[in-house]
């Protein structure tokens, strides 16, 4: 009997966990498709000194270390016709997930980023 109850409590334990570790990840991922929106009509942005992926539009910490966020100018280039507005992004051929806005080398296996067409 004991032990029944010590297997349904360390069950309920690891099923909370699991829960609350789905949430956040949905959490973070509307945030970040958020705030590549808006970043597509602002010229600021916040990113972590280690996770360059990782981009807010305002201040604070990094959800995946805590580091504070640096303040970082989106580079916008004009075409001919000054209409249309475009920012290289870079990301890891193994990682598509890894993105930023120059060169560099992924935070993950240390490839080198491409730039994405």
């Amino acid at each position: 009997m004991k032990t029944k109850i010590t297997t349904s409590v360390f069950v309920l334990i690891i099923g909370c966990t699991v829960a609350f570790a789905q949430n956040q990840t949905k959490s973070n991922e509307k945030q970040s498709t958020s705030t590549k929106m808006e970043m597509a009509k602002d010229s600021v942005y916040y990113t972590c000194p280690m996770h360059t992926y990782v981009k807010m539009d305002k201040p604070g910490k990094c959800p995946k270390c805590g580091m504070i966020l640096e303040k970082k100018i989106m580079k916008i280039t004009e075409t001919k016709s000054k209409n249309v507005e475009a920012m290289k992004a870079y990301t890891c051929s193994m990682h598509p997930e890894v993105k930023a806005d120059k060169p560099g080398k992924c935070p993950k296996c240390g490839m080198a980023l491409i730039e994405k067409k």
